[in-house]
């Protein structure tokens, strides 16, 4: 059973995808802290509508030979990175990252990232249930 299919298990799943994005830029403010000029960035809130709206968009793979496999290729990120409009406060090199305010967000997302997984799992426990296999 595919559980991408199930449309509770594939919001959530995106979720954690968009978590996970969301803490890697996070990490490069923070090991951006002491660069010249450096603007801090985020990746655009997650919003469940958009999920809902947006079509997929998958690029088709080149076949370029009879023994090539055809398939679907996702894009390598799902959500748009974007540099902070108007920092917190500015370091005289003209850098932009206040180090309390970028791990404030990354336990928020790492929290958050802990929620989702356990719902994930919740989920997947009350399917199990249903069909009978177990707890």
């Amino acid at each position: 059973m595919d559980l991408g299919k199930i449309p509770l298990f594939a919001a959530t799943r995106k979720r954690m995808a968009w978590l996970s994005q969301r803490q890697e830029v996070l990490a490069q403010n923070i090991a951006n802290a002491d660069t010249p000029d450096y603007r801090p960035r985020d990746i655009e809130a997650f919003r469940f509508e958009k999920l809902v709206k947006r079509p997929a968009r998958q690029l088709n793979m080149s076949v370029t030979s009879g023994g090539h496999l055809g398939g679907q290729r996702k894009p390598v990120r799902d959500f748009a990175a974007r540099d902070e409009r108007r920092p917190f406060e500015t370091a005289p090199s003209g850098n932009g990252v206040v180090l309390e305010e970028q791990m404030a967000k990354a336990n928020e997302t790492s929290m958050t990232h802990k929620l989702a997984t356990e719902l994930y799992r919740k989920h997947l426990g009350m399917l199990r249930m249903a069909l009978g296999s177990g707890h």
